[in-house]
């Protein structure tokens, strides 16, 4: 015997408010992906034509074909991923590491050093450029991965948003793990870090996502083409008559895609981040 489903409750006023103004905001957002996607389906004639036209007269991939056949796009995506890679595995171990240390632990010049700390969270990192690449010149690291990668490992947003979540812990877990005879390392490894797995994952992913778009510091740093990542890589698609539109707006699909995958795959993820490290208002 079947039950009938129990009738739809009609909308209220304030749902069809919220979601006609999801859907306005949604269609702000998508409007220069969409227009960045028909762009790169017309020639490079018809990409700057005035008055612009949304859908292409004539839907060609040519853009996609010379954008592969003329530019290393191969090469800057590799570039990218490992530089974001490495930097993200650096900065997850360094801000846990550091963001522990400051919550657990007592030591002499605490206060002082997380000052520091959060100093940098006030200092734009253009400013740092020049003093930077002076030191990375004088390392030897002009034009290599850790050129590249180190300057990229000094989290000190990272390191501020995991302290927040550890200083939330019981500590009443962890002093049982210590009279059970575990050590800090131990407790750390085997307690704190799977708890902080929601936290460490948004932070991970914010990572990645800043070092994949990152333009000036690999800019400044590389002189060789074949480090380019790919925010750089695509900055050069253009030719004696300037820059290929077309192509540029290919090329740009091309670098966002890796992020659109990281996002729709880990979105979960990244809200429970935001809930568990403070970043919802505290």
């Amino acid at each position: 015997m079947s039950t009938a489903a129990p009738p739809r409750r009609p909308w209220t006023p304030s749902q069809i408010v919220l979601t006609l103004l999801g859907t306005a905001v949604s269609v702000v957002f998508l409007a220069p992906f969409a227009w960045g996607l028909f762009t790169s389906l017309k020639s490079e004639t018809e990409a700057v034509e005035v008055p612009p036209h949304w859908l292409p007269e004539d839907w060609t991939g040519q853009a996609w074909t010379a954008l592969f056949e003329t530019g290393n796009i191969t090469d800057w995506f590799v570039n990218s991923l490992v530089v974001s890679v490495c930097v993200t595995s650096v900065v997850l171990v360094v801000s846990a590491l550091a963001g522990y240390g400051f919550a657990r632990t007592e030591f002499r010049g605490k206060g002082v050093l997380m000052g520091v700390v959060m100093a940098g969270l006030m200092i734009s990192p253009a400013v740092l450029g020049v003093p930077l690449f002076t030191t990375v010149q004088q390392m030897g690291m002009v034009d290599t991965y850790w050129g590249m990668i180190l300057p990229q490992c000094a989290p000190a947003a990272m390191v501020y948003i995991l302290y927040k979540f550890f200083q939330g812990l019981p500590r009443e877990l962890e002093e049982a793990a210590f009279i059970d005879g575990a050590g800090r390392w131990r407790v750390f490894f085997t307690i704190v870090v799977p708890l902080a797995r929601p936290s460490l994952a948004a932070v991970g992913i914010f990572t990645f996502i800043a070092s994949w778009n990152n333009f000036l510091w690999p800019y400044m740093v590389t002189n060789n083409p074949d480090l380019m990542t790919m925010p750089n890589g695509i900055a050069t698609v253009m030719n004696s008559y300037g820059i290929q539109w077309a192509q540029l707006m290919a090329g740009g699909l091309m670098a966002g895609l890796p992020l659109i995958v990281v996002f729709v795959f880990f979105q979960r993820q990244i809200v429970a981040g935001v809930a568990h490290t403070g970043l919802a208002g505290q």
